[in-house]
Formats: structure tokens, C-alpha cells, sequence
């Protein structure tokens, strides 16, 4: 109770500032005073903070981190059909990699996060920005499929640490009452690739071919590589928690349902993103030389998405965001059955409004893909922080590993889909996967209740 109460007041004095009143903040944990506290004044640690700014080289560089990461994931589903043709294979091969990235994604995440605490931050980051930028380069250049898979799993193995280590920099980079706005910026980066990275990448690879999409992100990290050296504050301190004792986080049932939302949500949002092109071309009448800036339009509907999450994330504490988050998943379910309707529809007919509805179907599916976002961080680190403390630097990195898991799964079932059934359907099944979202966003809301009338 008396953590309940420290909880409570933790996030009333952050509504109360000014600083963190912007819906991009909610992404960060409100109630990290616990954290922040412990992480101020350590005479080990250097400081990149200027007094009055927040857009200051460190920041600017860990948010294009994110930016870097967020365009290597998601510049797949642009170029997939230039990769299938430039290597000979089918959609299908390459669709896969998108499973295998975010599997291996999916599992590294957790246990890199946990076992980077146990290192220098400012070392550790830069190793696994060598890393991320070996795996890249080698995608521009992979002779056949089996390169550029490795290529993929390498990125994967460092990614989600990658974002978990990034939002440690908080309390060196940014004064106290804008923490939470550098945290939220540097979820944001994703969404700032999926408007600009991913359409960029996409024009590149119509007009240069589909390696160059990946030789322009490791120009950029080598660029951001040399910055990060000079820029980044060290730091001495490591954690002294075991790597095994984080893992007790899974205890707790918020944390599993938690989890299950997320997995599900994005399940659903990929049985169709992970072949977004080929969609838009055969159903919506785009043409292929415009499919770049349809992208664009779909990022920007991907970043209203990770705006007004934040706003969902103020409706409650704890997990009564995410559980509250069970009508726009039944949203996503509705949006995703027209979706597939629509796509029957628009093979039987040349009609501009056929063609339309399907292109408005696309869009809306844009808008709901990052909701649970804001919501779901909240939930994992505001229960962190209520049951196991020393599991916080884990629980920064649930959002990305249940996010990569529902990408694994939902674009597995999507190319099974693709394979024997046809792409009208994709929308069907991934309807299946938002209704199971909605269970668990529905049972989480449960669980919470129970867990509080106890007390």
C-alpha cells in the first residue's frame, strides 16, 4: 500500500509540471522517481546536461539511434518485391525474414537488456552500434538469402538492447523535469522512420536498387558512430542485480497479460503490414512508382498513432491504460475484416471506390498500430516499480520484445496465408489476432481490479 501511495504521488507531481504535459512524454514512465533519484548525483558519472535545453548533441544523437534501428526493421516491407526479384526468389522467402528478424529480436531483447546492465553504458552502447552497423552493411551486400538472413539476425540479436540501453543515457542527457520527454523522443524515433526511412529507403530502392536502402543506413550510423564517441557522457557505474533475479518481473500476471496485448496487437497489425506493397498495388490501384509516398502517408498516420497513445496512457495507473485499451482493439478487429472484404471485392471490380475504401482501410490500420505503445510502458515499469524495483532496466525492454514477438508470429501466419490461401485474406486472420489483444486487454482489467480490492 504505502508503494501504491509513493506511486500515486510520483505521477501527480509530474502532471503538475508544465515540462511533461506533451502527449510525446507518455511513452517514458511516469513513475520513475524511484530510479531517477538513485541515478542523480553519482560521482562516476559524466554529465552532458545544459541547463534550459533539451536538443543537445547526446540527445540528438540516441534519438537517431532509434531513428537508425526503426529503418533497418521496417524498410523490409517497402522493398520486399525488389529483393525478391534482384535475388530470384519468391515474396514469400523474403516475407520470412521478417519472422526470422523479429524472433531473434523477440528473444534477445529480454536477455541483452538484462545483461548490458552489467557492463559500462556508454561502452556497451557503442559495442552493439558496431554491431547493428556490421549486420546492416552485410544486408547491402549479401550474394544470396542465406547472407542476408545472418544479416538480419545479427541487427536482431542487438536492437532491442539497443533501445533499452539508449533511455538509460536519461539522467545524463537531460535535465530532470525533461526525462521523460528525451524517453519519449527516443520511442518516437521509430515512428520518424516509418515517415521518412521507410518511404526513402523505398524510392531508393526503385531507383538505385534495393541495396542502397541499406548501404544509406550505414552511411548514417557510421556518421552517428563517430558522433556518439565524441558526444556521449561515460559512465563507471554498473547494476549489481543478477541477470536471473530480473527475469522474477514474469511473476507477475500484469506483466504476462501485459505482454499478451502487445503480442497479439502487433500479430494482428503485421499478418497485412508485412506485405503492405503488394497490397497496396493489387488492391488499392496504387501504382509502383507512387507506393513511396503512400508509405509516407501511412507513417504519418503511424506517428498520429504514437501521439495519441500518450493520451490513452493517462486514462488510469499501472495496467488500467493497457486494459482499457480492449475498444480499440475491437476497432482494429472491424477495420481488419472490411480490410479483407474489401480486397475480395476489389478483385472483382475497377471501381475507383473499391480501389478507395481499401486505401482508407490501409490508413485507418496505420492509425491503430502504435496505440498500445504508451499504455503497455506504463504498465511495465509502474509494476516494476511496485513489485520488483530491480528489474527495471528488463522492463524497458518488454514494449520492443512483445512488439518483435507479434511481428515473428504475424508475419509467419501471414506468409502461410499468402502462400496457400491469397492475400484477400490477410486481413481475416489478423482480425483473430486483435480479438485475442481484446481478451487479454479485457483480463488484464480484471486482474488489476482483483489485485487492488486485495490491498
Amino acid at each position: 500500500m504505502a508503494q501504491a501511495t509513493s506511486t500515486k504521488q510520483a505521477r501527480s507531481q509530474q502532471n503538475m509540471n508544465p515540462e511533461n504535459s506533451t502527449d510525446l512524454e507518455a511513452p517514458a514512465n511516469p513513475d520513475n522517481s524511484a530510479a531517477r533519484n538513485a541515478a542523480q548525483n553519482l560521482p562516476d558519472e559524466e554529465s552532458a546536461i545544459i541547463p534550459g535545453r533539451f536538443w543537445t548533441l547526446p540527445v540528438i544523437c540516441l534519438v537517431t539511434t532509434s531513428f537508425v534501428l526503426g529503418a533497418n526493421e521496417f524498410i523490409m516491407m517497402g522493398i520486399l518485391p525488389d529483393i525478391a526479384q534482384g535475388l530470384h526468389i519468391s515474396q514469400v522467402l523474403v516475407g520470412n525474414l521478417v519472422s526470422i528478424f523479429a524472433a531473434v529480436y523477440a528473444v534477445a531483447c529480454p536477455l541483452v537488456a538484462a545483461f548490458s546492465a552489467r557492463f559500462q553504458r556508454k561502452r556497451i552502447y557503442l559495442a552493439m552500434v558496431s554491431v547493428f552497423l556490421i549486420g546492416n552493411a552485410l544486408s547491402g551486400f549479401a550474394p544470396n538469402y542465406a547472407v542476408l538472413a545472418l544479416s538480419r539476425m545479427i541487427v536482431a540479436l542487438v536492437a532491442g538492447g539497443l533501445v533499452a540501453v539508449d533511455m538509460t543515457f536519461a539522467p545524463q542527457v537531460a535535465e530532470s523535469s525533461k526525462r521523460t520527454r528525451f524517453m519519449a523522443w527516443v520511442f518516437s524515433g521509430f515512428s520518424l522512420a516509418s515517415v521518412f526511412g521507410v518511404p526513402a529507403g523505398t524510392w531508393l530502392a526503385q531507383t538505385s536498387g534495393w541495396r542502397w536502402a541499406f548501404h544509406s543506413i550505414t552511411l548514417l550510423t557510421i556518421a552517428l558512430l563517430l558522433v556518439d564517441i565524441a558526444v556521449l557522457p561515460a559512465s563507471k557505474s554498473t547494476s549489481a542485480v543478477g541477470i536471473l533475479r530480473q527475469f522474477l518481473l514474469f511473476s507477475d500476471l500484469r506483466i504476462v497479460l501485459g505482454c499478451a496485448c502487445v503480442i497479439f496487437g502487433a500479430a494482428a497489425t503485421y499478418v497485412f503490414y508485412t506485405y503492405i506493397t503488394p497490397v497496396l498495388t493489387q488492391f488499392a490501384g496504387v501504382a509502383q512508382a507512387r507506393v513511396s509516398l503512400v508509405l509516407i502517408l501511412f507513417g504519418v498516420m503511424a506517428l498520429f498513432s504514437n501521439l495519441y497513445s500518450g493520451v490513452l496512457a493517462r486514462r488510469g495507473t499501472i495496467e488500467q491504460p493497457l486494459g482499457r485499451m480492449w475498444s480499440f482493439y475491437a476497432v482494429q478487429v472491424l477495420t481488419l475484416v472490411l480490410l479483407s472484404a474489401a480486397c475480395w471485392w476489389a478483385l472483382r471490380s475497377s471501381s475507383v471506390l473499391v480501389h478507395g475504401s481499401v486505401f482508407v482501410l490501409v490508413m485507418a490500420l496505420g492509425f491503430l498500430i502504435y496505440l498500445q505503445n504508451s499504455p503497455s510502458q506504463i504498465c511495465y515499469v509502474d509494476s516494476a516499480l511496485q513489485t520488483h524495483p530491480g528489474s527495471l532496466n528488463l522492463s524497458n525492454s518488454l514494449n520492443s520484445m512483445s512488439f518483435n514477438t507479434g511481428i515473428a508470429l504475424g508475419a509467419a501466419v501471414s506468409g502461410v496465408v499468402y502462400d496457400h490461401v491469397g492475400l484477400t485474406a490477410l486481413g481475416a486472420f489478423g482480425a483473430i489476432f486483435a480479438f485475442l489483444a481484446a481478451l487479454s486487454s479485457l483480463a488484464l482489467l480484471q486482474i488489476g481490479r482483483s489485485m487492488r480490492a486485495s490491498r
